[in-house]
């Protein structure tokens, strides 16, 4: 091969892995039996490299002190492994301290380029396990991990959270046994901002931290979501006191179904033909099929001598009530509908009522804000469907990465140019 084609090859190269001057490629190298291409990166003698520090007085460009060659993984070139061999200089200060020129095209692990990272990124986006994605990448399983929760990290640090006002707040399992984790959603952006270990008072606590480190202010937040759990309440009371507190309604919801499925199985207990029926009695109205219709209506005709019936009946007169929009009809109608079932045999349907009243204001402010946690309860059915595909997420940087990952929606392309925002 003439010196002229070896020029252009070169060139091409140059240009397809984004190396530009004082960088070029000094040799490239194809071994058959590994199926790996070897681009060997250097400079010429005299070259001068920048350095921007938070320190302006070292701020300034300089030649090479000493030199080190660093490889970094790169995309295959078609089927191929490509490797680039760098020689890195490494320049004096002029406080006398050495430092190291990390190339432009360096990604956030070391050994990685940044277009090999976004790959990876782009895999795990997608819904990937590290497993699949360090298959599908060709490294180990802990490369992909880091990387992902790398990016996602230096992502999350650069979020501007200033213009937060409304949040809602739940929490979701991380592991077996008592283990969670406590999800801040921005209810604007339909975004989650802030993963806190825990779910006591005290993550409510950090959030704020979290929320004023970034460029956010607590007493903007004007309402926030959230369940019954008195330690969120007490949690906000002194760390967002200026905030109106709206109890998410799905949230009141499911105590009914609970109470309705409690009434199920003691009726059930003491005889009566209800077996089997539990999915059926959970469902709404109007999502049951034409046999299932007909199973309801056997249970409802024995409405007389079932109380699971009664309660079944409570719980579809509730998911209707809570969806009036005017504050004044919501409050008339759940006033009846808690008088109604005080006077009933439904015992367990009266913890529910009992529950309502204690929390009365802050269920009607559902009419005000508008807001509930409906959307974190299905990031929740995300999160643990992908919890169980990976077999687990064992530490809780990484459970807050692949979190951010499936509903964080970041903005990447600050740490990583070749990707785009999510």
């Amino acid at each position: 091969m003439n010196n002229g084609t070896q020029n252009l090859q070169k060139q091409i190269f140059e240009r397809a892995l984004g190396i530009d001057a004082p960088w070029h490629i000094e040799t490239l190298a194809f071994d058959e039996s590994t199926g790996q291409l070897d681009v060997h990166v250097d400079f010429p003698p005299g070259s001068r490299f920048p350095v921007v520090d938070s320190d302006a007085s070292i701020n300034g460009s300089y030649s090479a002190y000493d030199t080190d060659i660093k490889q970094y993984r790169h995309l295959n070139f078609f089927q191929f492994r490509c490797m680039l061999y760098v020689r890195v200089p490494r320049v004096q200060l002029p406080d006398g301290r050495t430092r190291t020129i990390v190339p432009p095209w360096a990604g956030q692990l070391r050994g990685f380029t940044m277009l090999f990272e976004a790959f990876v990124m782009l895999l795990g986006i997608r819904g990937m396990t590290f497993a699949d994605v360090a298959r599908m990448a060709g490294i180990s399983k802990y490369q992909a991990q880091e990387i992902i929760v790398g990016t996602v990290d230096a992502a999350a640090e650069e979020r501007d959270l200033s213009a937060v006002t409304s949040v809602c707040i739940d929490e979701t399992s991380k592991s077996r046994g008592h283990s969670y984790v406590t999800l801040v959603a921005d209810t604007n952006t339909r975004a989650v901002i802030d993963v806190q270990p825990g779910r006591g008072a005290q993550t409510v606590a950090a959030f704020c931290a979290t929320l004023e480190r970034h460029g956010g202010v607590r007493e903007n937040i004007t309402d926030v979501c959230v369940d019954m759990s008195p330690a969120f309440l007490k949690g906000i009371a002194a760390s967002l006191p200026h905030a109106s507190v709206t109890i998410d309604k799905f949230h009141v919801l499911q105590h009914a179904h609970d109470a309705l499925d409690t009434t199920r199985r003691r009726e059930s207990n003491d005889g009566a033909n209800v077996k089997g029926m539990r999915w059926l009695l959970q469902k709404s109205h109007e999502s049951l099929s034409p046999s299932e219709h007909d199973d309801l209506n056997s249970i409802l005709r024995r409405m007389t001598s079932l109380r699971t019936a009664r309660a079944w009946m409570y719980k579809e007169q509730l998911r209707n009530i809570l969806s009036h929009t005017l504050p004044s009809i919501l409050d008339n109608c759940l006033r009846r509908w808690c008088a109604a079932v005080m006077r009933s045999k439904v015992e367990p349907m009266k913890d529910v009522v009992r529950m309502i009243r204690n929390h009365w204001e802050q269920i009607i402010n559902w009419t005000h804000s508008r807001i509930t946690n409906g959307f974190l309860e299905s990031l929740n059915g995300v999160f643990q469907a992908a919890k169980r595909k990976a077999r687990g997420f064992r530490d809780f940087r990484t459970i807050r990465a692949v979190i951010f990952l499936l509903a964080g929606k970041l903005n990447y392309t600050a740490i990583n140019p070749h990707l785009l925002p999510t």
